[in-house]
């Protein structure tokens, strides 16, 4: 078991105000790994004043000394990699393999992707010949992550915010935090200010609620469910701070006529990776009467010959999902897809021969319609839906009727379809034939899959104000 560790708070390691311990479960084995502290208010206060009081020296360092405290901090997430994808794939289930290429590099890609958008990236322009824009650090902000991808959302939010000039307090998942205790020791190690960046552990009725509605915060960006988001934004209303979310999804994949003849395996295996844990999973599938019957039938042998194991094992497998919580809700909702569906794969209960941990079967539903619980709701497993359509019309209509709009995919031959249909999903992002996107693409969505964007030169842009000043001859 991992030795505790408490807050990090104006560049020192603190005890909680008052003892809280909370026990941290590894999902391979329903066994406590670690213990933490979650925070109350006292902790808050604490950690946004430190916030704060090193706001005024931070935001006014220059664009030099911020890249090359970035750039230290890349260096060390790097030097200490296997250390980050131990705790990950500890804390949160993800295994071996797959925690050191995936869920670590997924951080240090963002971090570079960050570092190349800042070098061109300016915080004055020209408006007229007397009028400069400037933009300038929004101030204190609190950034809430979560367990499915923690170093990817850690980083998403923080380099940006450092970048901007910008102060903050960091609240991990209390589900998976060790990863995000990590992050603060490398950020100390890298030499940045005392206050700069602060965390405290808590949940969300705790610490994340204290925060939203915190006087002293000036946005808050958070990463996670749907109701959590809708929450957060109505604690944040009496302070008018900046909110920008990036929420739950239900992916559609498109399968047409004319699609790749894999395009079906390719969308169940991206369907199980990380455990259907990801907010952009492509989670119903569309296939057209023509493809149907075979795609059934491949998805399903996806899910059969997708292997089910413990993270510590080395290996190309899915690990378990993350807790007791999540495993009791996705075991429910299989049990309604089997009286509303007719499942081809998986099913109830752990895979044959694990009879202890989070694990569940990866399972496919054919002869879904969009109007099923399991079409509507986001389950956030290895739950695959698949979905008949008989013309692009209909495709496009079963795709945007959800509340989410985070992530679409197309798959097609033809260009000009491609490219017709992407500009009318209801999404923040459409991925075609495979094609993944590039460092620094812009990472949100429509609806109730949320308001913000990550990533690149939006990502920084997230956390910047505009500021008009008039008699500012051009240079």
């Amino acid at each position: 078991m991992l030795e505790k560790r408490d807050f990090y708070i104006n560049g020192r390691w603190v005890a909680p105000a008052k003892a809280n311990d909370f026990a941290v479960i590894d999902p391979s084995t329903e066994q406590q790994c670690a213990v933490i502290s979650l925070g109350d208010q006292a902790d808050t206060d604490a950690a946004v004043a430190a916030a704060r009081a090193a706001f005024d020296g931070w935001s006014q360092t220059s664009k030099a000394e911020r890249t090359a405290l970035l750039r230290r901090l890349l260096d060390i997430y790097n030097a200490r990699s296997e250390e980050m994808a131990q705790a990950m794939s500890m804390e949160m289930g993800a295994p071996l393999e797959m925690s050191r290429a995936q869920q670590v590099g997924a951080g240090s890609w963002h971090l570079e992707g960050f570092l190349k958008a800042f070098e061109d990236f300016s915080f004055e322009h020209d408006f007229t010949a007397t009028e400069k824009t400037l933009l300038e650090p929004i101030g204190v902000c609190a950034l809430i992550t979560p367990w499915n991808w923690p170093m990817n959302q850690i980083v998403l939010k923080a380099v940006p915010a450092l970048a901007t000039g910008c102060t903050m307090v960091l609240k991990p998942s209390e589900i998976a935090p060790l990863s995000g205790l990590l992050f603060a020791e490398f950020v100390h190690e890298a030499g940045f200010p005392a206050g700069v960046l602060n965390m405290v552990n808590g949940d969300g009725t705790g610490v994340g609620s204290q925060l939203s509605a915190h006087p002293e915060v000036d946005m808050v960006s958070f990463t996670g469910s749907t109701r959590a988001g809708i929450a957060i934004s109505k604690a944040a209303a009496d302070t008018l701070k900046r909110v920008s979310l990036e929420l739950g999804g239900k992916g559609a994949n498109i399968i047409f006529e004319d699609a790749h003849p894999k395009a079906a395996k390719i969308g169940a295996i991206r369907c199980f990776r990380n455990t259907g844990q990801s907010c952009n999973a492509p989670t119903r599938m569309l296939v057209h009467k023509s493809r149907y019957d075979e795609a059934v039938e491949m998805a399903a042998d996806v899910a059969v010959n997708t292997h089910v194991g413990p993270a510590s094992e080395e290996g190309k497998h899915i690990g378990p999902v993350v807790s007791k919580t999540q495993f009791d809700k996705i075991q429910k909702l299989i049990e309604v897809g089997m009286g509303e569906a007719r499942m081809v794969a998986g099913g109830l209960g752990r895979p044959d021969g694990l009879n202890r941990g989070y694990f569940v079967k990866p399972t496919v539903f054919a002869d879904v319609t969009n109007q099923m619980t399991i079409a509507r709701e986001e389950i956030f497993g290895p739950v695959l839906s698949i979905i008949p359509f008989e013309s692009d019309e209909e495709a496009i209509a079963i795709a945007n009727d959800t509340p989410y709009g985070l992530t679409n995919y197309v798959q097609t031959e033809d260009e000009d379809k491609r490219r017709k249909v992407a500009r009318r999903l209801r999404s923040g992002m459409v991925e075609t034939n495979g094609q993944g996107f590039a460092q620094g693409s812009p990472f949100g969505g429509y609806k109730q899959s949320g308001n913000g964007r990550e990533g690149g030169v939006f990502g920084l842009e997230e956390f910047l104000e505009v500021k008009a000043v008039s008699g500012w001859a051009a240079e």
